[in-house]
């Protein structure tokens, strides 16, 4: 099982009351959330390997230098060194989260010069067996593959909601396989990472064509066919977009191939450092959560 772990600690933080705060006073929202989501799936799915994918750097300078637009509206107002913009009170709980994961012992996994989905991606591409994607982003939905058992289970509401996400159910939602989901991605574009996409394809348009010409290069091709059945706004958009599409593959596509250190992603039974995470708790108030996640660890002995 493999975490996108901001996207699930956002989605903590989102989600849970910032009421829920430390003996001093702080949030800790996020941490508690996540030690419940993990409690949870641990309890739901028993993994016998878990990693916390990190992000190592967010929006990497090889994807902005192919696209200048990447995700530049995330970037904070004042932002430094390139800073991704975090609620301010979010932050600060991002190294209690870390903490705490290796005092229990749960791998946590980043790679300079690449994002967490890269760090999926390059974990996906290794496994020699099924792989359980827990992510609430639709990017991943390219790892989906039903014949290596790769699905991405995407939260509805809360971990105990999730969609299954396999080929059957990208092709009735979107029309296409995992295989095939970048390729749509790259033509409809993606506004929330600042992909401008080809103009006038949107999604069910990109899904229709790559019924019809097979995959991007294929689409491509038949926009440099006279003789082939595209309209002419849709061939004079994609030739239009071409420069576009020769570099938004790249960035749309999660790196099989990410640097990643050593590691150990066996589930742990209990505590890899239990006086530290006692001092974790108690510093932090982490309550029931952490409890829950103990609790769920343990039941794997």
């Amino acid at each position: 099982m493999l975490l996108d772990s901001a996207s699930l600690y956002f989605r903590a933080y989102y989600g849970v009351p910032d009421s829920l705060r430390s003996p001093r006073g702080e949030p800790v929202n996020a941490v508690r959330g996540l030690l419940d989501f993990i409690a949870r799936l641990v309890h739901d799915h028993r993994p016998d390997q878990l990693v916390a994918c990190m992000d190592a750097d967010w929006r990497p300078q090889w994807r902005v230098d192919l696209i200048p637009s990447y995700k530049t509206h995330r970037l904070a107002e004042a932002a430094v060194d390139g800073e991704e913009e975090v609620p301010d009170t979010l932050a600060p709980q991002v190294p209690v989260i870390e903490q705490v994961l290796d005092a229990l012992g749960i791998a946590r996994v980043g790679s300079p010069g690449y994002e967490a989905d890269d760090v999926i991606g390059t974990l996906t591409a290794r496994a020699t067996g099924p792989v359980q994607i827990v992510t609430g982003d639709r990017d991943l939905f390219q790892l989906v593959d039903d014949a290596r058992e790769i699905t991405v289970l995407y939260p509805v509401k809360g971990m105990g909601n999730l969609q299954v996400t396999d080929d059957a159910l990208l092709v009735e939602k979107y029309g296409v396989r995992g295989d095939r989901y970048a390729d749509m991605a790259a033509l409809r574009g993606d506004a929330s990472d600042g992909l401008p996409g080809v103009k006038g394809i949107g999604e069910k348009t990109a899904a229709q064509l790559i019924h019809e010409y097979g995959d991007l290069a294929g689409i491509r091709a038949a926009a440099l066919d006279l003789g082939s059945k595209l309209t002419p706004a849709r061939r004079r958009n994609l030739v239009e977009g071409s420069a576009y599409l020769d570099v938004a593959p790249t960035v749309v596509r999660v790196a099989p191939d990410a640097p990643l250190p050593e590691f150990d992603p066996t589930l742990p039974a209990e505590p890899l450092d239990p006086m530290t995470l006692e001092a974790l708790a108690a510093r932090w108030g982490l309550g029931t959560s952490l409890e829950r996640v103990l609790e769920a660890l343990a039941a794997t002995r």
